[in-house]
C-alpha cells in the first residue's frame, strides 16, 4: 500500500492540486521499490481516494470522497472491502469516437500478445450490427448469447464464452477466451435497448462482474457511434484505450472528444472513479518526419483550443512523457507508434490473429503491451 496525505492541497477531483497529487500516488506505486503493491490512497483529511494498480496502469477504485463526520465508517468500510477482494482483472474498451483507427485488430492483437505472456483474457464483441472481430475469428455464438444473459440474470454468462485456441507446428497452443457478437442485439431498435434491458447501458458492467476474479484481463470491442454499445461499454471497463492515425486529423479530434466530453460523462454517472483514458497511440501507419511535424501541430492546436475553451488540459494524454518547461528540462512530445505492418491486416482472412502468424507483428504488439499494461 502506497500513501500520500496532503494537509493543505485541494483535492476535490480535477482541480490542479489533486491532478499533480493523483500524479505523485502514480509514481509511487509504480516505482520499483512498489513492485508488490496494488493500492495507493491520497487524502487530505477532508477528501480521501483509493487508487489500484494492474501492472502498469493506476486508475481510481473510488470516486475523491468528501469525508463527513457521518460517513466515515462507510467510506473506511468500502475501502477495507476492496482491499481485502482485490479484482484480478483489468476491464480495458478499445474506443475512438471515429472509424478506421483499428480498434478490432488492436483488441484481437492485444488479446493473442498477452496470452503469449502467459495471461488469461476474455474478449467482448459488442459490436452486434458488424461483428468484425468475431467474424475475423471465425467465431459463433453457442446456446446461450450474450442478449440472452442481459435480459435474464438467472443465466450464466459463462455460457456464452466460446474459446479461441491456435495450434501450432511445436506441438504448444495458445487460447483467450471470447464472447462473440450477438445479432438479436444488433436487430433490437435503439431507442428500446435501453427501455428493455435492465439498468440500461449499465447492465454489461454488471453482467461482466462474474468474470473479475478469473480473468487478467477483459477487452471490449464496440462500435464507433456514441450510442448504447459504446456507451455500455465505457460504463463497462475500467480504462479507455484510444487507437489514433496521425495522417487521420478527425481522428485526434474525436479522440480528444472521447477524452473530455465522452468519459467524464459516464465517470459522472458511475460514481465510483471511472473508467479512466489512457494516452493515445498512433496505430498501423509508417509516419515520415514531416507527417509527424503536421500531426505535432495539429496536436498542439486542440491541446490549446481545448484549454481556452474550458481549462481541459489534455496534453498528458497526447504527450504523456511531457515536462513543464518551467523545470528547465526539455519537453518531450514523443506518441507511442505501432508500425504498419501488411501482415496484420492479411491475417484477418486467416482468422488468427497476427501476433500468432509472425513474428515481427508479435514483437510490436507485445511493445504495445509493455507500453500500456505489463512491466
Amino acid at each position: 500500500m502506497a500513501g500520500l496525505i496532503s494537509n493543505c492541497c485541494n483535492l476535490s477531483e480535477g482541480t490542479p492540486q489533486y491532478i499533480n497529487t493523483r500524479e505523485q500516488i502514480k509514481r509511487y506505486l509504480l516505482a520499483s521499490k512498489c513492485n508488490t503493491s496494488q493500492w495507493g490512497i491520497i487524502t487530505n483529511s477532508v477528501h480521501i481516494q483509493l487508487f489500484r494498480r494492474h501492472g502498469k496502469v493506476v486508475f481510481p477504485a473510488t470516486q475523491s470522497i468528501l469525508i463527513k463526520k457521518d460517513n466515515i465508517n462507510a467510506i473506511v468500510s468500502h475501502v477495507k472491502h476492496l482491499i481485502d477482494n482485490p479484482p484480478k482483472a483489468l476491464t480495458v474498451c478499445v474506443y475512438n469516437n471515429k472509424g478506421g483507427v483499428g480498434k478490432t485488430t488492436t483488441t484481437a492483437n492485444l488479446a493473442a500478445t498477452l496470452a503469449q505472456q502467459g495471461k488469461q483474457v476474455l474478449v467482448i464483441d459488442f459490436d452486434p450490427q458488424q461483428g468484425d472481430l468475431t467474424k475475423s475469428l471465425g467465431l459463433q455464438v453457442g446456446k446461450i448469447s450474450l442478449s440472452d444473459c442481459l435480459y435474464d440474470r438467472s443465466l450464466d454468462i459463462h455460457d456464452t464464452i466460446q474459446p479461441f485456441t491456435v495450434k501450432f507446428k511445436s506441438g504448444k497452443s495458445l487460447q483467450f477466451n471470447v464472447i462473440p457478437a450477438d445479432t438479436k442485439l444488433g436487430s433490437i431498435a435503439e431507442q428500446d435497448l435501453g427501455a428493455t434491458i435492465e439498468k440500461g447501458s449499465a447492465r454489461l458492467k454488471d453482467a461482466l462482474k462474474a468474470f473479475v476474479y478469473e480473468y487478467d484481463y477483459i477487452f471490449i470491442d464496440c462500435p464507433t457511434n456514441w450510442m448504447f454499445f459504446s456507451q455500455s461499454s465505457l460504463y463497462a471497463c475500467d480504462i479507455v484505450l484510444i487507437p489514433t492515425k496521425h495522417n487521420n486529423l478527425a481522428s485526434l479530434d474525436n479522440a480528444a472528444k472521447v477524452i473530455k466530453e465522452l468519459v467524464p460523462k459516464v465517470k459522472a454517472a458511475r460514481r465510483d472513479g471511472g473508467p479512466i483514458a489512457l494516452p493515445i497511440f498512433f496505430n498501423g501507419e509508417n509516419i515520415t518526419l514531416p507527417q509527424l511535424k503536421i500531426a505535432n501541430q495539429e496536436i498542439e492546436t486542440i491541446i490549446g483550443r481545448e484549454f481556452k475553451a474550458s481549462n481541459f488540459n489534455l496534453r498528458p494524454y497526447f504527450y504523456p512523457n511531457y515536462i513543464k518547461a518551467d523545470t528547465n528540462t526539455n519537453t518531450n512530445t514523443t506518441i507511442f507508434s505501432l508500425p504498419s505492418y501488411a501482415i496484420v491486416a492479411g491475417a484477418a482472412f486467416a482468422r488468427i490473429p497476427a501476433a500468432f502468424k509472425d513474428s515481427t507483428a508479435a514483437k510490436y504488439y507485445l511493445e504495445l503491451a509493455k507500453e500500456y499494461f505489463i512491466l
